[in-house]
């Protein structure tokens, strides 16, 4: 992904959120790479509590902290405002003023929720945010923590993974229990495997670049689109899957989903760093996986 010198150098790295989907594989990648690694849970790491906060980076001395640690419940978010903003705007400021003590610097992993989704082409990294839910508004102010001429916003969408709640696993369930299953097909965006995203985060954090990166696989689908493909790679009939709009989508969600989420890479093709795969590909392994 990085230069060659970069992706040998041994960095001491901090990974928030370490048990969650992706900071499951963050650690397994940065393990693998020979980093020394400090994984933190929710269990043993608050990010509301800055003086925990503190100590805990204190006492670490990360060179990089990777914060994947958020509240991630879009609809959850929505009924509360006060505890999104608490956990995925004051959590990073608590864990950058604490990285500027040890001089760490901080990859934060943020989401295709801070755009609007009204662009009618993908979105790149020096679009004008526009979150229109609170999960999304918070997020963005977790970005507004950071420095971005050392620090690291790395823009993901629709994550999924072999650790954790995801679609593919809702999906697979479905398709266990009912016969037809119905998805919306006005809502697009760049399925994300955590197996895929893990490794290229980590060497952007390793590496001495900066500012804001999408780090997506390649492709875009609707959500009816993905669920046939799960389907497809599961070796069940994709057929069995029905489109169905947002607007008569029931019940309603309460959190307003981007109806565009394809979010282009296009820092790394400028820094001319290897793209992540299709996402067809890690979709097959994964999928492989669960039903084995």
């Amino acid at each position: 992904m990085v230069g060659a010198a970069e992706s040998q150098k041994v960095v001491k790295v901090l990974i928030t959120g370490a048990a969650g989907q992706l900071g499951t594989d963050l650690v397994l990648s940065a393990q693998n790479c020979g980093h020394e690694v400090f994984a933190t849970r929710h269990s043993d790491l608050d990010i509301t509590n800055k003086t925990q906060v503190t100590e805990m980076i204190r006492a670490a001395e990360p060179e990089a902290i990777i914060h994947a640690a958020a509240w991630t419940a879009v609809d959850a978010c929505e009924s509360d405002p006060q505890k999104a903003m608490a956990v995925n705007r004051d959590g990073t400021a608590n864990i950058v003023s604490a990285a500027r003590q040890v001089g760490a610097r901080v990859i934060y992993i943020s989401t295709d929720y801070v755009f609007d989704g009204t662009k009618p082409t993908p979105y790149i990294e020096s679009d004008s945010p526009n979150p229109q839910s609170i999960y999304g508004a918070s997020k963005l102010a977790g970005e507004q923590q950071l420095d971005v001429t050392t620090d690291q916003i790395v823009r993901i969408s629709w994550a999924c993974g072999e650790h954790g709640a995801n679609m593919v696993k809702t999906i697979l369930r479905l398709a266990a229990t009912s016969p037809t299953l119905t998805f919306v097909d006005d809502q697009i965006g760049s399925p994300t495997f955590a197996s895929d995203a893990a490794p290229a985060i980590v060497d952007l954090a390793v590496s001495s670049r900066a500012g804001i990166w999408h780090v997506t696989n390649q492709g875009s689908t609707s959500w009816f689109g993905f669920a046939q493909d799960v389907l497809s790679a599961a070796g069940l009939d994709p057929n069995r899957v029905q489109p169905i709009s947002t607007a008569d989508f029931r019940p309603q969600r309460p959190a307003k989903r981007p109806a565009n989420s394809v979010l282009e890479n296009a820092q790394m093709r400028e820094a001319k760093l290897t793209l992540l795969d299709d996402y067809h590909t890690p979709l097959q392994r994964l999928v492989d996986r669960l039903t084995s």
